[in-house]
Protein backbone atom coordinates (compact mmCIF):
# COMPACT_ATOMS: atom_id res chain seq x y z
CA UNK A 1 0.00 0.00 0.00
CA UNK A 2 1.60 3.51 -0.73
CA UNK A 3 1.95 6.19 1.47
CA UNK A 4 -0.59 8.35 0.05
CA UNK A 5 -3.69 5.46 0.69
CA UNK A 6 -2.15 6.06 4.00
CA UNK A 7 -3.03 9.13 4.26
CA UNK A 8 -6.01 8.89 3.29
CA UNK A 9 -7.27 6.14 5.79
CA UNK A 10 -5.99 8.56 8.47
CA UNK A 11 -7.71 12.17 7.47
CA UNK A 12 -10.94 9.92 7.22
CA UNK A 13 -11.44 9.72 11.14
CA UNK A 14 -9.91 12.10 13.81
CA UNK A 15 -8.01 9.29 15.08
CA UNK A 16 -7.01 5.90 13.33
CA UNK A 17 -5.81 4.23 16.20
CA UNK A 18 -5.83 4.07 20.02
CA UNK A 19 -4.09 7.16 21.86
CA UNK A 20 -2.87 4.50 24.67
CA UNK A 21 0.38 2.53 23.83
CA UNK A 22 0.00 -1.27 22.75
CA UNK A 23 -0.41 -3.43 26.25
CA UNK A 24 2.36 -5.81 25.55
CA UNK A 25 4.87 -2.24 24.87
CA UNK A 26 3.16 -0.99 28.10
CA UNK A 27 4.03 -4.31 30.15
CA UNK A 28 7.22 -5.25 28.98
CA UNK A 29 9.07 -1.58 28.04
CA UNK A 30 7.30 0.41 31.16
CA UNK A 31 9.99 -0.93 33.91
CA UNK A 32 12.70 -1.32 31.16
CA UNK A 33 15.67 1.43 31.80
CA UNK A 34 14.76 4.30 29.67
CA UNK A 35 17.70 4.98 26.45
CA UNK A 36 17.42 5.54 23.11
CA UNK A 37 15.05 4.29 21.24
CA UNK A 38 13.48 3.73 17.44
CA UNK A 39 9.55 2.74 16.40
CA UNK A 40 9.25 2.04 12.80
CA UNK A 41 5.81 2.64 10.99
CA UNK A 42 4.72 4.77 13.88
CA UNK A 43 2.03 6.06 12.36
CA UNK A 44 0.66 8.50 14.49
CA UNK A 45 3.14 7.45 17.21
CA UNK A 46 1.23 6.61 20.36
CA UNK A 47 4.13 3.85 21.39
CA UNK A 48 6.69 6.54 20.89
CA UNK A 49 5.00 9.20 22.65
CA UNK A 50 4.63 6.70 25.53
CA UNK A 51 8.11 5.77 26.02
CA UNK A 52 9.58 9.12 25.33
CA UNK A 53 7.07 10.12 28.17
CA UNK A 54 9.11 7.65 30.20
CA UNK A 55 12.48 9.26 29.62
CA UNK A 56 13.25 7.25 25.89
CA UNK A 57 14.74 9.48 23.48
CA UNK A 58 12.25 8.11 20.63
CA UNK A 59 12.89 8.23 16.79
CA UNK A 60 9.42 7.27 15.31
CA UNK A 61 9.42 6.49 11.14
CA UNK A 62 6.54 6.96 8.98
CA UNK A 63 5.80 6.95 5.57
CA UNK A 64 2.43 8.87 6.14
CA UNK A 65 2.27 12.85 6.29
CA UNK A 66 -0.52 12.68 7.45
CA UNK A 67 -0.04 10.44 10.90
CA UNK A 68 3.93 12.12 11.60
CA UNK A 69 1.62 15.54 11.42
CA UNK A 70 -0.62 14.37 14.01
CA UNK A 71 2.69 12.78 16.14
CA UNK A 72 4.24 16.05 15.96
CA UNK A 73 1.04 18.21 16.96
CA UNK A 74 0.66 15.82 20.54
CA UNK A 75 4.44 15.83 20.96
CA UNK A 76 7.77 17.55 20.46
CA UNK A 77 9.82 15.18 22.10
CA UNK A 78 9.83 12.52 19.65
CA UNK A 79 11.82 12.72 16.30
CA UNK A 80 9.34 12.26 13.95
CA UNK A 81 10.48 11.75 10.44
CA UNK A 82 8.28 11.01 7.69
CA UNK A 83 10.22 7.92 5.55
CA UNK A 84 9.71 4.84 3.84
CA UNK A 85 10.76 2.05 6.52
CA UNK A 86 11.62 0.01 3.83
CA UNK A 87 14.66 2.55 3.08
CA UNK A 88 15.54 4.64 5.55
CA UNK A 89 18.80 4.27 7.53
CA UNK A 90 19.48 5.77 10.76
CA UNK A 91 22.93 7.64 11.62
CA UNK A 92 22.77 6.37 15.17
CA UNK A 93 22.36 3.05 17.06
CA UNK A 94 19.40 2.49 19.67
CA UNK A 95 19.06 0.62 22.91
CA UNK A 96 14.92 -0.48 21.35
CA UNK A 97 13.98 -0.89 18.22
CA UNK A 98 10.06 -1.34 17.69
CA UNK A 99 8.13 -2.86 14.96
CA UNK A 100 4.93 -2.94 16.12
CA UNK A 101 1.78 -3.77 13.68
CA UNK A 102 3.79 -3.39 10.29
CA UNK A 103 1.82 -5.56 7.76
CA UNK A 104 4.20 -6.59 4.80
CA UNK A 105 5.06 -9.78 2.71
CA UNK A 106 8.18 -12.09 4.30
CA UNK A 107 10.37 -11.32 1.46
CA UNK A 108 9.62 -7.06 2.14
CA UNK A 109 9.68 -7.43 6.24
CA UNK A 110 12.08 -10.11 6.98
CA UNK A 111 14.89 -7.70 5.12
CA UNK A 112 13.78 -5.15 7.21
CA UNK A 113 13.71 -6.91 10.51
CA UNK A 114 17.33 -8.41 9.62
CA UNK A 115 18.80 -4.63 9.06
CA UNK A 116 17.03 -3.26 11.98
CA UNK A 117 18.35 -5.73 14.25
CA UNK A 118 21.96 -4.58 13.51
CA UNK A 119 20.89 -1.40 14.19
CA UNK A 120 20.79 -2.29 18.29
CA UNK A 121 23.54 -1.38 20.79
CA UNK A 122 25.30 -3.92 22.49
CA UNK A 123 22.66 -5.37 24.58
CA UNK A 124 20.27 -3.46 22.66
CA UNK A 125 16.40 -5.39 22.39
CA UNK A 126 13.92 -5.62 19.09
CA UNK A 127 10.68 -5.62 20.21
CA UNK A 128 7.92 -7.14 17.75
CA UNK A 129 4.37 -7.14 17.90
CA UNK A 130 1.59 -7.68 15.11
CA UNK A 131 -1.09 -9.97 13.85
CA UNK A 132 0.44 -13.53 14.37
CA UNK A 133 -1.09 -15.98 11.04
CA UNK A 134 -3.89 -17.54 13.63
CA UNK A 135 -5.51 -14.42 14.26
CA UNK A 136 -7.71 -15.44 10.92
CA UNK A 137 -9.54 -18.56 12.40
CA UNK A 138 -8.58 -18.00 15.93
CA UNK A 139 -8.85 -14.42 16.61
CA UNK A 140 -10.49 -11.02 15.94
CA UNK A 141 -9.78 -7.37 13.65
CA UNK A 142 -6.86 -7.33 11.71
CA UNK A 143 -5.71 -8.08 8.47
CA UNK A 144 -7.48 -11.39 6.31
CA UNK A 145 -4.68 -11.67 3.86
CA UNK A 146 -2.19 -14.33 5.45
CA UNK A 147 0.88 -13.78 3.02
CA UNK A 148 1.36 -10.27 5.29
CA UNK A 149 0.30 -12.10 9.29
CA UNK A 150 2.79 -12.58 11.51
CA UNK A 151 4.55 -15.96 12.41
CA UNK A 152 7.00 -16.52 15.22
CA UNK A 153 9.13 -19.16 13.73
CA UNK A 154 9.75 -17.31 10.74
CA UNK A 155 10.67 -13.61 13.02
CA UNK A 156 12.72 -15.78 15.45
CA UNK A 157 14.75 -17.02 12.10
CA UNK A 158 15.64 -13.45 11.16
CA UNK A 159 17.08 -12.83 14.82
CA UNK A 160 20.05 -14.89 14.10
CA UNK A 161 23.25 -13.81 16.44
CA UNK A 162 20.62 -12.05 19.28
CA UNK A 163 19.16 -13.92 22.21
CA UNK A 164 15.71 -14.09 21.77
CA UNK A 165 14.33 -13.41 25.08
CA UNK A 166 10.48 -13.68 24.16
CA UNK A 167 8.96 -15.18 21.23
CA UNK A 168 4.89 -16.30 21.45
CA UNK A 169 1.50 -15.82 20.50
CA UNK A 170 -0.39 -13.96 22.86
CA UNK A 171 -4.08 -12.80 23.29
CA UNK A 172 -5.25 -9.22 23.72
CA UNK A 173 -8.75 -8.28 24.77
CA UNK A 174 -11.14 -5.92 22.46
CA UNK A 175 -13.78 -4.91 23.94
CA UNK A 176 -17.08 -4.93 21.74
CA UNK A 177 -20.74 -4.17 21.98
CA UNK A 178 -20.69 -8.15 22.47
CA UNK A 179 -18.30 -7.82 25.10
CA UNK A 180 -14.53 -9.09 25.57
CA UNK A 181 -13.07 -10.53 22.16
CA UNK A 182 -9.51 -11.73 21.67
CA UNK A 183 -6.88 -11.02 18.75
CA UNK A 184 -4.14 -13.47 18.66
CA UNK A 185 -0.58 -11.57 18.20
CA UNK A 186 3.00 -12.48 17.71
CA UNK A 187 5.33 -11.06 20.50
CA UNK A 188 8.79 -11.22 20.02
CA UNK A 189 11.81 -10.09 21.71
CA UNK A 190 15.20 -10.31 21.33
CA UNK A 191 18.68 -8.76 22.77
CA UNK A 192 22.15 -8.03 21.00
CA UNK A 193 25.27 -9.58 22.44
CA UNK A 194 26.36 -7.18 25.31
CA UNK A 195 29.62 -5.76 25.39
CA UNK A 196 32.27 -7.42 26.53
CA UNK A 197 33.75 -5.72 29.52
CA UNK A 198 37.77 -4.35 28.86
CA UNK A 199 40.13 -6.90 30.77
Amino acid sequence: MESGSWDERYRATERLWSATPNLFIADRLGPAEPGVGLDLASGEGRNAIWLSELGWAMTAVDFSEVAVERGRAISDAVDFVVADVLAWEPSVAFDLVLIAYLHLPEDQLGPLVKRAAGWLKPDGEIFLIGHDRSNIENGHGGPQIPEILWDVGSIRAWLSGLTVIEAQVVRRPIDTEDGVVFARDTLVRARATPQTAPV
